[in-house]
C-alpha cells in the first residue's frame, strides 16, 4: 500500500487506501507560530446549524477489532437545520482526541490540544427544525475521526440536509464513547494484513446499515428524516465504504467517493444508482490508482468522475484548513485549503441537490469557467 510523505507539510498524507501505519514524529518539523485557533469556514446555506451526538450499540454483532467486546458501539454526530442562532458552539475535538490524533499523525510541531480549540459553526444540542429532510451519511478516512469532515457536514446541514457522521470505533486515532472512554486505533495493528481494506469496508457497510436502522425508526427525531432520500459520502477509505454500503443496502440512493481507492467489488450486473467520484490527480484514468477505472465500467446509472487539479488527499477534509495552526506549510503549487473546501462543498452539494432534491444542476453537466480546477473524466482529463 502506498504512502505519500508530504515533507513540506511535516505529516503523513495517507493516500488512496490510507491503510499504512503512520510515520513517527519528525524532529525537524516546522515549529508552530501563534496564530490563534483555527476557524472553520462559515456554512453557505440559509439555515443555522445544530449538532448533537448519539451513542449507539449494535448487540447483533461483536466488535470486529476487539474480540472482548460483544457489541459494536458507535458514536454518530448529527448536524441539522435549526432555528437557534445563538448558543454554545460544539467543540471540534476534546483535548485528548486532539492529542491522540496529532501524535498518531506524527505532528509534533504544536501543543497537542491545539485542535480542541478549533472554532466550529454549529450550536451544540440545538433543537432540530423541519421534517422529512434528506439524510446524508458521512464516513471519514482511516485513522481520521469524523470531526475532520465537520466543514462539509455543517455546510450540508445549512442547506437543509440532516447529516450523520459515523466514527467507526477503533478505526481512528481517537473516538470518545458514551462512558468517556477514548477508543484508540486497534485496526492500525492489522492494516498491513492481506485483504485488510476489503474487510474493513464490509465492516463499515454494516455500521452504516445499523445506523440507518436506528435513525429512521428509533431516534427521537426520526420524523426529521425522509427515509426515501438517503445518500452517503465518504473520504478515502470512507469513500470505499460508500461503495460497499451501496452494494449492501438499497436504501442508499446515491453516493460519492472522495479520493478513496475502492475495495468492495460491484456485481457484474452493475450499480445503477447515481454515483460520483471526486478526487485528486492520482485518480485520473490510467493514473496511480486503477480501481476507479475498473468500477467506472460497472456504474450503469447516472455517474460522474471529477478530478481537482493540484488537489491532494486531504484537500477534501478539514486537515488542510487547520494546517496553519499546526505550523504546517502546504506543498508548493497545491490547491489552497479554502479553495479545496469551496470546491468540495460546491460539487458535493450539487450532486446531492440533484439526486435527493430533484433540482437539476448544470454545474454537473460539464466544465465550468468558475471552477476551472474541476476536470470531467474520462473525457476532459488524462494521466499527466
Amino acid at each position: 500500500m502506498r504512502q505519500i510523505l508530504a515533507v513540506a507539510l511535516g505529516l503523513v498524507v495517507l493516500a488512496a487506501s490510507a491503510c499504512s501505519a503512520p510515520a513517527p514524529p519528525r524532529s525537524d518539523a516546522p515549529r508552530a507560530t501563534p496564530t490563534g485557533p483555527a476557524t472553520l469556514p462559515a456554512p453557505t446555506g440559509g439555515h443555522p446549524v445544530g449538532t448533537t451526538a448519539l451513542y449507539l450499540k449494535d448487540t447483533s454483532r461483536p466488535d470486529p477489532w476487539d474480540p472482548d467486546v460483544q457489541a459494536r458501539e458507535l458514536k454518530v454526530t448529527l448536524w441539522y437545520p435549526t432555528e437557534q442562532r445563538d448558543g454554545q458552539r460544539s467543540p471540534y475535538m476534546t483535548p485528548k482526541e486532539s492529542e491522540l490524533f496529532l501524535k498518531g499523525s506524527g505532528i509534533a510541531s504544536t501543543p497537542y490540544d491545539t485542535l480542541s480549540k478549533t472554532r466550529t459553526n454549529a450550536v451544540k444540542d440545538a433543537a432540530p427544525s423541519g421534517r422529512k429532510l434528506p439524510l446524508v451519511v458521512l464516513s471519514p478516512g482511516f485513522t481520521k475521526p469524523m470531526s475532520t469532515l465537520t466543514s462539509l457536514a455543517e455546510d450540508l446541514a445549512s442547506r437543509g440536509y440532516v447529516v450523520a457522521g459515523i466514527d467507526h470505533t477503533y478505526e481512528s486515532y481517537a473516538t470518545t464513547l458514551s462512558d468517556g472512554r477514548v477508543a484508540e486505533c486497534l485496526a492500525c495493528d492489522s492494516s498491513s494484513d492481506p485483504g485488510f481494506g476489503a474487510g474493513l469496508v464490509q465492516g463499515r457497510a454494516a455500521d452504516v446499515s445499523f445506523v440507518l436502522d436506528q435513525l429512521t425508526s428509533k431516534w427521537k427525531h426520526s420524523d426529521l428524516i425522509d427515509r426515501k432520500r438517503i445518500a452517503m459520502v465518504g473520504q478515502s477509505i470512507g469513500g470505499a465504504g460508500t461503495v460497499a454500503a451501496m452494494v449492501k443496502d438499497p436504501r442508499i440512493r446515491a453516493g460519492i467517493d472522495m479520493d478513496g481507492t475502492t475495495y468492495a467489488r460491484i456485481p457484474q450486473s452493475g450499480l445503477s444508482r447515481p454515483f460520483m467520484f471526486l478526487g485528486s490527480q492520482e485518480h485520473v484514468p490510467g493514473g496511480g490508482d486503477n480501481s476507479w477505472d475498473r468500477d467506472w465500467k460497472l456504474l450503469t446509472g447516472w455517474k460522474r468522475w471529477l478530478v481537482l487539479s493540484d488537489a491532494e488527499h486531504q484537500s477534501f477534509t478539514d486537515i488542510s484548513l487547520v494546517a496553519d495552526v499546526l505550523g504546517l506549510q502546504p506543498l508548493p503549487g497545491m490547491l489552497p485549503a479554502a479553495r479545496g473546501a469551496e470546491l468540495t462543498r460546491t460539487y458535493v452539494a450539487a450532486f446531492l441537490d440533484q439526486h435527493l432534491k430533484s433540482l437539476r444542476q448544470p454545474l454537473l453537466e460539464g466544465p465550468s469557467s468558475r471552477y476551472p480546477e474541476v476536470k470531467f473524466c474520462p473525457a476532459t482529463c488524462g494521466h499527466s
